[in-house]
């Protein structure tokens, strides 16, 4: 099931979608002693970490992790483990307790070795509660890519693992991403677009499961309910 809101700004989108995130938290917290939030990277959340960081809440139960990460140094331009260091685990969200997908220590000659980096995410890895996804211009969401040699894992009812390594083939680096399975296991999923040419995308998306647009999969997921937060 999809609820779909759009708002008027991409500021008006990132409050809104801040604001349900920690009403979703919060009411995690009411229940269990702590409550697990994966986002996604790239520029787009930008607004919505520093939005969010804000917002008063018992951060210190909180933990933070990614969707999806990069294959390359946690220093590195590219790394959202980076990007997340410097937008959302600040201000208030610094009590925030960070989960890793990529190790500090971690060079990219270690990083070769696929099948230790996922292991070392494994360790880490706790289902979320909460889940923000975005989705690229070719439909693709996590590190879940169309063209992946992966991807009939990654979308695999049945894949034993929460996460699974991905090569995008039409993006740079090797990836870290949580499946199909994880995905639909986790009790709140959003998804934030922007944009006439996304919406488009998101359009055909919705209508059904294709591995053109790997998003797709969620949205036409029957045990998933994806809030999706839009402004052109």
């Amino acid at each position: 099931m999809i609820h779909f809101t759009q708002t008027p700004s991409a500021e008006q989108s990132a409050e809104t979608l801040a604001q349900a995130v920690a009403q979703n938290l919060r009411d995690a917290l009411a229940k269990q002693d702590r409550a697990t939030l994966a986002v996604s990277g790239g520029k787009s959340p930008i607004a919505f970490f520093q939005a969010l960081n804000q917002i008063e809440l018992d951060w210190a139960r909180v933990n933070i992790t990614l969707v999806d990460e990069r294959l390359v140094p946690t220093q590195h331009t590219d790394s959202n483990t980076g990007l997340v260091r410097q937008y959302l685990l600040q201000n208030k969200a610094q009590a925030a307790k960070w989960l890793p997908v990529v190790s500090d220590e971690a060079t990219e000659s270690s990083l070769k070795n696929t099948s230790e980096a996922v292991a070392f995410a494994l360790q880490h890895y706790v289902q979320p509660d909460v889940l923000i996804l975005g989705m690229g211009g070719d439909g693709h969401t996590a590190s879940i890519f169309p063209q992946a040699p992966q991807f009939a894992d990654a979308v695999r009812a049945d894949y034993p693992q929460p996460l699974l390594h991905t090569t995008p083939v039409t993006a740079p680096h090797e990836r870290v991403s949580m499946t199909l399975a994880a995905i639909e296991t986790t009790k709140h999923v959003y998804l934030s677009i922007a944009g006439a040419a996304k919406r488009e995308v998101y359009d055909q998306a919705a209508q059904a499961a294709v591995q053109q647009f790997p998003v797709s999969y969620v949205l036409n997921s029957q045990k998933v309910e994806t809030h999706v937060i839009y402004n052109d």
